[in-house]
């Protein structure tokens, strides 16, 4: 799967074994399109609100501390839904709290590029991200 971020590109693989629900969920989502921005709790991360989005979902894979590359996907519940793109050092969190997010996803390639796209979120803004098929 490739995930372009602003002018980077990222190549992953879904963590089908481990979240197969949480998969599942978000190849029905594909092409997904959407804004990223920085978090303001979680630490060296970005992350793309899904607002009130029924994903439908439980947890599965659930963690707090996720690692470079990894993505989470928010189910919902005590905060909104979202997925947490992690760059860094990261402590997944909202203003409710600590949160634990499905990690469903994990990046393969372009792990020299992670620094640069979560400062270019922070310091410019708002950046496009596109989830899509490799052979799409």
């Amino acid at each position: 799967m490739i995930v372009q971020g602003g002018p980077f590109q990222f190549v992953g693989r879904l963590e089908e074994e481990k979240a197969p629900r949480t998969c599942q969920r978000f190849l029905e989502m594909l092409p997904f399109k959407s804004k990223v921005i920085h978090s303001r709790w979680s630490g060296e991360a970005v992350w793309i609100p899904l607002g009130d989005f029924d994903t439908g979902l439980d947890f599965e894979n659930h963690t707090s501390h996720a690692s470079r590359g990894d993505i989470l996907l928010y189910p919902g519940g005590f905060s909104e839904t979202e997925f947490l793109f992690v760059y860094g050092s990261s402590s997944f969190a909202s203003k409710m709290g600590q949160l634990a997010g499905n990690h469903f996803f994990t990046l393969t390639e372009g792990h020299e590029h992670l620094a640069a796209f979560g400062k270019l979120v922070l310091w410019e803004g708002a950046q496009d991200i596109v989830f899509s098929l490799a052979d799409a």
